[in-house]
């Protein structure tokens, strides 16, 4: 296994070998680097939040159509029954006329 030079060892030895202008070349890019992997870590963080936010609004309003639904089928199953002992009252009045 091979070991990397930290970003400060990266830069002094940039300086060592090329000069002043290539270590600030590589504290610059480096710096640039760093700033562009935590932008886009807050990004993706951020989306994430964003997903789960949605997701959480689409279960609420799943379990509510769920609970109209429900409602719903509640109401047309009485609605049945009492028509059924209706007809079956009327039934059994005219059989005993």
């Amino acid at each position: 296994m091979t070991d990397q030079p930290t970003f400060l060892e990266g830069v002094a030895q940039a300086f060592r070998d090329h000069g002043l202008t290539a270590a600030l070349t590589a504290l610059m890019g480096g710096s640039l680097a760093i700033a562009a992997s935590v932008t886009r870590k807050a990004f993706t963080n951020e989306a994430m939040l964003e997903l789960t936010a949605e997701r959480e609004r689409s279960d609420r309003q799943r379990a509510e159509d769920r609970k109209a639904d429900a409602d719903r089928l509640e109401r047309i199953e009485t609605d049945i029954r009492a028509m059924r002992d209706l007809m079956f009252e009327a039934f059994q009045r005219g059989r005993t006329d």
